[in-house]
């Protein structure tokens, strides 16, 4: 059994009755023959899309979003741990909170678990510390 591809526009047949029809038109003060040969060009250069791959960057189905908050909420969720700064616990949260809302299905899932982890880690150690209530850092001005 052969597939119907009459609906293809790079057969020759489709294209010498287009050739036909043109020159049955006339062309105001242009030649027919380079009308046909644009044409025919036209016709012979499509190109089947092909999808970028996966590994190149700049690529469109890559968002970078979830790395640079991972990356964020590392910083500050050490910032966080080592000078007991409460507001970049919580703000190391907020980044892996985001992280995780754009994160795709075949994102790394440890290196994820273990943001989160930290942050919360953070958020804990910084008020058993000190459980007085978090001022905010533009009190101190």
């Amino acid at each position: 059994m052969q597939a119907n591809h009459s609906s293809d526009p790079r057969r020759a047949d489709k294209i010498t009755s287009l050739v036909g029809m043109l020159t049955l038109c006339p062309v105001d003060g242009i030649g027919n023959k380079h009308v046909i040969r644009d044409i025919q060009a036209a016709f012979y250069n499509i190109a089947k899309y092909k999808p970028p791959t996966q590994g190149t960057p700049g690529a469109p189905g890559e968002d970078p979003t979830t790395d640079y908050m991972n990356v964020l909420g590392m910083i500050f969720s050490m910032c966080g741990l080592m000078m007991r700064l409460k507001w970049c616990a919580w703000v190391a949260l907020y980044c892996s909170c985001i992280s995780f809302a754009n994160a795709r299905v075949n994102d790394d899932t440890k290196q994820m678990l273990s943001s989160f982890m930290l942050s919360i880690s953070a958020v804990v150690m910084s008020y058993l510390q000190n459980p007085q209530p978090m001022t905010p850092p533009w009190s101190n001005i």
